[in-house]
């Protein structure tokens, strides 16, 4: 059964990020907008190969050419990140202090609803 909360989006954001070379280009890209040349210097394989992690990038939504004259830049889009992070979340537990948070919240009105059922006439003194 497919899960719907699962995207092709993710999906495919999640297959581009599997390859270690390409998380890598996503941190150059982070760093600021380059192009394929800049980005294929940091790394020993061939510019076809940097190309082709380049089009993983661009179709799963992870990056995009921009033009400026005739050079071609790869610029970082972390939308399908943001959308992969949270999917992720969901399998976090709460922190510590939050569920410690979330217990005085109720404490607190557990406590204003027992004193207003004892002190009916403040309630009525203060509308």
């Amino acid at each position: 059964m497919r899960n719907p909360s699962v995207t092709l989006l993710l999906v495919e954001a999640a297959n581009a990020i599997a390859d270690p070379v390409r998380r890598e280009i996503l941190v150059l890209l982070h760093e600021g907008r380059r192009t394929a040349g800049e980005i294929a210097e940091h790394f020993p394989i061939s510019r076809p190969a940097i190309s082709r992690h380049l089009r993983v990038l661009r179709e799963s939504g992870l990056a995009r050419a921009e033009y400026t004259g005739r050079q071609r830049f790869y610029v970082l889009d972390p939308a399908p990140l943001a959308e992969l992070a949270d999917w992720l979340a969901r399998f976090q537990r709460p922190e510590p202090w939050r569920q410690r948070f979330d217990a005085l919240e109720t404490e607190v009105h557990r406590t204003r609803r027992e004193h207003a059922a004892r002190h009916p006439e403040e309630k009525e003194s203060t509308a």
